[in-house]
């Protein structure tokens, strides 16, 4: 039986069903709320990163709660297993691409929506695909959902870059977006915002900075680095990151925060982390000297999320401890996904 509620977390990680499970255990917060969250839920894109976990999460929400809803996963699955294994959770899935108009207006309309489709890897070699489904899609969905509420997952890619001391970009700052992938990251929040104020949506926009598991993240590829004596590029010198099970729980929360016009959520850490000093930490648990190319600039793209901590407190997994979990982890040749942050580009050329 699957263990329930936030609880004691393990001194490490040894498994993908370990880390799955936690990845999806439900807040205690989470669960009372679902109690009060009306109708079901759909999530677009689930096949990514983050979609798996943050809907078995909101499934086992439902079942701690006591309640029935329907959560409902939208991809076009091309890994059989993973739509497999997202069945196997109690997620109905629908099979389908987003870029098609028919098949969006198809979707069944559901209350809550929680947007995770866009492109970021490899954004730089194909700049059509990445506006397509980084503003079309949008677009198609606003006007499919336009009396749902909608949580959209957007970027802290849409702010500049701003000083180290200065604590990150706020909500009320003004984006200014370096790059194609970050300019069509801006665009998928302009037309859920068009959609948001021209329908009265009721619509939150999370701006995520950057999310961190066993297998992928900032810490993952500063550890990699470390443990295979490559050189750590100190270009972008200094980072934010949030456990990926607490962006889950805080994500599913936002739902209760959707608002019209839009509303803007940073979602972050609320440390703002050293890439060298990270990088030496990894060092000591591997026993490695790390090695270092390039300094530290007085800029870096950083977020400040002050905001949902004081909506949804901090998080509850430390910065120290994702790093013990990722260094032993990694020690032992667990999975990783391979999928490079690219944290280091500061000229929005992913």
């Amino acid at each position: 039986m699957e263990e329930s509620v936030m609880t004691n977390f393990p001194k490490t990680i040894e498994n993908e069903q370990q880390l799955e499970e936690l990845l999806s255990r439900p807040t205690a917060e989470v669960i009372d709320y679902f109690k009060t969250l009306e109708g079901d839920i759909i999530f677009l894109g689930i096949a990514g990163k983050i979609g798996p976990s943050i809907a078995r999460m909101a499934k086992r929400a439902c079942v701690e709660a006591g309640i029935a809803k329907r959560i409902i996963g939208v991809s076009r699955f091309s890994n059989e297993r993973e739509k497999s294994q997202i069945k196997s959770f109690g997620i109905e899935t629908i099979r389908g691409d987003l870029l098609d108009p028919e098949f969006v207006k198809s979707l069944p309309q559901v209350r809550n929506v929680i947007y995770l489709a866009g492109m970021k890897f490899g954004a730089e070699g194909n700049l059509a695909l990445t506006w397509a489904m980084n503003t079309y899609v949008p677009a198609l969905v606003a006007e499919h959902y336009k009396n749902s509420k909608i949580v959209a997952f957007s970027t802290g890619c849409v702010y500049p870059l701003v000083r180290i001391e200065s604590g990150g970009s706020l909500e009320t700052d003004k984006p200014v977006a370096i790059g194609e992938y970050a300019q069509s990251c801006l665009g998928r929040e302009r037309m859920f915002e068009f959609g948001s104020i021209k329908y009265n949506t009721p619509t939150v926009l999370i701006r995520l900075n950057y999310s961190v598991e066993m297998r992928y993240g900032v810490l993952v590829d500063v550890a990699s680095k470390v443990k295979n004596d490559e050189l750590v590029d100190l270009s972008m010198g200094y980072f934010n990151v949030i456990w990926q099970g607490d962006m889950n729980a805080m994500s599913l929360l936002t739902l209760a925060h959707c608002t019209s016009p839009a509303n803007v959520i940073n979602l972050t850490g609320p440390e703002t982390l050293s890439v060298r000093q990270v990088a030496i930490e990894f060092g000591k648990l591997f026993g490695k000297n790390p090695k270092f190319t390039g300094h530290e600039a007085p800029t870096a793209l950083l977020s400040n999320a002050t905001l949902s901590h004081n909506i949804f407190g901090k998080p509850n997994v430390s910065t120290e401890l994702m790093i013990q979990w990722i260094a032993h982890w990694i020690s032992h040749e667990n999975r990783l996904l391979n999928k490079q942050t690219h944290f280091e580009v500061r000229d929005g050329k992913y």
